[in-house]
């Protein structure tokens, strides 16, 4: 099982990609964490389209931390140009087989090429560090900008699935090894 498998391998605390650094979450990215999940453009795709509360922003931000701890590995805190501009990386599946990708990127920072970056680097990632075969990212139907960048970083649409209760196509990476 994947748990078992990446429990205690713990990742060096910044990777870094041409423009993007990524280091793991810290309490101290709160305030960020709660604006961003408070933008209705960024919630725009969730079954319940709805903002975070502070309270549901500390639960995620607590989330991360613990899944680092858990894993040593996790979603990480991602800068550009020394300013924070989201979260992103890949976490262990509690439902399906394979590592989960997502991210989510304050919307001035869209359109720049930065999630493609980002998905690419934790792919790298995925396969060289962890040595996992299956990334899987999940996203809505309506959320074409997401499915492209998926697709551009080799993913394919596998299925669709129930998630929080609404249906959203699963992509999957095969095999990385050759």
């Amino acid at each position: 099982m994947l748990e078992s498998k990446f429990k205690g391998t713990l990742q060096p605390a910044v990777r870094r990609t041409d423009r993007l650094r990524l280091r793991i979450p810290a309490e101290g990215d709160i305030d960020f964490l709660t604006r961003l999940f408070s933008r209705p453009e960024l919630v725009a795709h969730r079954p319940v389209p709805r903002p975070d509360t502070p309270e549901e922003s500390a639960a995620r931000l607590a989330r991360d931390i613990a899944h680092w701890k858990d894993h040593g590995f996790g979603r990480w805190a991602v800068e550009a140009d020394g300013t924070l501009i989201g979260f992103g990386g890949v976490t262990v599946s509690k439902q399906f087989d394979g590592l989960n990708l997502s991210y989510h990127l304050q919307p001035e920072s869209w359109g720049h090429g930065y999630a493609t970056e980002l998905v690419r680097e934790s792919l790298t990632f995925a396969v060289d560090d962890l040595q996992t075969d299956r990334v899987i990212g999940l996203v809505r139907s309506a959320n074409a900008a997401s499915k492209r960048i998926l697709e551009k970083c080799g993913f394919i649409f596998e299925r669709e699935v129930m998630l929080h209760g609404a249906p959203t196509n699963m992509y999957a990476t095969g095999s990385f090894r050759t």
